[in-house]
């Protein structure tokens, strides 16, 4: 059984338990399918679309609603100068992911509004970031193309084959992302007592290094996503399961970004 890095999908039932999860969020037993399936067949009934099993282009349409609303509201705050909605907006989408993850919910709404927050949040960062100084002109069109970029070439990765999802590799990343994570904390912790923490965000040759770590380490987590995304088409999950799946990728992308804006501000700078 394999287990991911990702929080929005880690606890979500294996295997053949797509369905428990359909009942926990409150869909028909049974009993109620099979009315629904003699109802569709007299023309009437909802089972044409809650009984409906997810499929790879669900997934894929879900995923380019979230990320295309994130980028427009992200376009939107970097144009209209709106940074002071920064703060607010990263608040409102962390406080949504919490909603969604504990509740592993499937609800369009709370997904697109978690979009829409960490698109603004974002595009307020780039948006001053690059007001900044002459020398970060562009840079929020980088990264954007640099998190596209990475995204596709992992889904090719995924897809022929050329990295394996296996038991050991997720314990290796999920390790890795454990790591990382820790050293970001205690960085901050030591910043608030010296100048630059552990120099780990610096700008300094190991702050390279560790950014370069970190994109790996995010690239990476997106094929356990896909392969989490995989099995769940696979084992039949409700279609509506796709809103969840792209949260969980745009979890892993907003990361992914925020690490390749640090990146590419170092060499700016």
């Amino acid at each position: 059984m394999r287990t991911t890095s990702n929080p929005a999908f880690r606890n979500l039932p294996q295997q053949g338990g797509y369905a428990d999860f359909d009942r926990q969020a409150g869909a028909f037993g049974a009993g109620a399918a099979a009315a629904d399936a003699r109802a569709s067949q007299s023309g009437f009934g909802p089972a044409a679309t809650s009984d409906r099993r997810l499929t790879t282009d669900d997934v894929v349409i879900k995923t380019a609603i979230t990320g295309g609303v994130a980028l427009a509201a992200g376009i939107a705050t970097a144009l209209s100068g709106a940074f002071v909605l920064t703060l607010p907006a990263f608040i409102v989408g962390f406080v949504v992911s919490l909603i969604v993850i504990f509740k592993q919910s499937t609800n369009p709404a709370l997904v697109l509004i978690y979009s829409a927050a960490m698109g603004v949040a974002l595009g307020g960062i780039t948006g001053a970031l690059e007001l900044s100084g002459t020398q970060f002109e562009g840079i929020g069109f980088q990264a954007v193309v640099g998190t596209v970029g990475v995204f596709i070439g992992m889904l090719i990765v995924y897809k022929t084959g050329a990295v394996k999802v296996t038991p050991r590799f997720t314990k290796w990343l999920i390790g890795a992302m454990v790591g990382v994570v820790v050293l970001m904390l205690v960085n901050l912790v030591v910043s608030f007592f010296t100048t630059g923490g552990l120099g780990l965000r610096d700008g300094s040759p190991i702050a390279f290094l560790f950014s370069i770590v970190c994109i790996g380490v995010a690239a990476f987590s997106l094929l356990l996503d896909f392969d989490q995304a995989d099995r769940a088409v696979k084992a039949g999950a409700p279609a509506k399961f796709a809103w969840y799946i792209a949260f969980g990728l745009m979890t892993t992308l907003v990361w992914l970004y925020v690490e390749i804006l640090r990146l590419l501000s170092y060499f700016r700078n």
